[in-house]
């Protein structure tokens, strides 16, 4: 959080036209600790939605102070956007691009399948209530894409209904996209459940390298 804070600093000054940063800065890493107690558990380790809980709840604590200062939700989604995507692009070439490769190996597919259908089951959703429910996609003749995710229950959904975040919302869904760029692999998503749609349409493909 602090690395990220860091690049977006001039950002905060340039666009959120925000003095005094330092005092930003820690008013964020203090709302950080809230959200911290605030966000559900969903299994841990076990459960891949844990990674995701992890990398982006703190856009809700960034979000909710630029928010008290009057920053406009279009100004937090830009530097929310720019921000990730350059933290992300600090991390080597190489491990970018053999990440996404795992992502869109066929072991990794075996086990979203297995993780889909787990978290449609009653008793997972008993269990963590908060956490995500999707089904695993396979392509149709005609399709374009090695596979997709159908998202009908989203857990940043539950935890913004639950905390009063919903504006800000669709801003953490716009980090989707870099996400997966930054490491080569190309999304398409046309609904989300954010945006009023019944389920979110993850779509992958892997980018062309060059």
């Amino acid at each position: 959080m602090r690395h990220r804070l860091d690049l977006a600093e001039a950002m905060l000054s340039q666009r959120a036209h925000l003095s005094n940063i330092d005092e930003i800065k820690q008013e964020v890493m203090d709302e950080f600790e809230i959200v911290l107690t605030q966000m559900p558990y969903v299994g841990g380790a076990a459960n891949r939605m844990s990674d995701f809980f992890m990398r982006l709840m703190g856009f809700m604590a960034i979000s909710r102070v630029l928010r008290r200062h009057g920053v406009s939700l279009s100004v937090i989604g830009e530097i929310e956007r720019e921000s990730y995507k350059a933290q992300s692009l600090t991390v080597p070439q190489t491990e970018r691009l053999a990440s996404g490769r795992q992502f869109m190996s066929s072991e990794n597919q075996a086990l979203l399948r297995e993780q889909a259908t787990k978290s449609a089951t009653k008793s997972h959703q008993k269990e963590f209530p908060e956490d995500f429910v999707y089904d695993f996609v396979e392509p149709g003749p005609g399709d374009n894409f090695e596979f997709g995710i159908d998202y009908m229950a989203c857990g940043f959904c539950k935890f913004a209904a639950r905390h009063g975040d919903k504006e800000i919302l669709p801003n953490i869904c716009g980090l989707d996209f870099d996400a997966y760029a930054t490491r080569g692999i190309h999304l398409e998503r046309t609904q989300t459940l954010a945006g009023g749609a019944n389920h979110c349409n993850f779509r992958f493909s892997r980018l062309p390298s060059d």
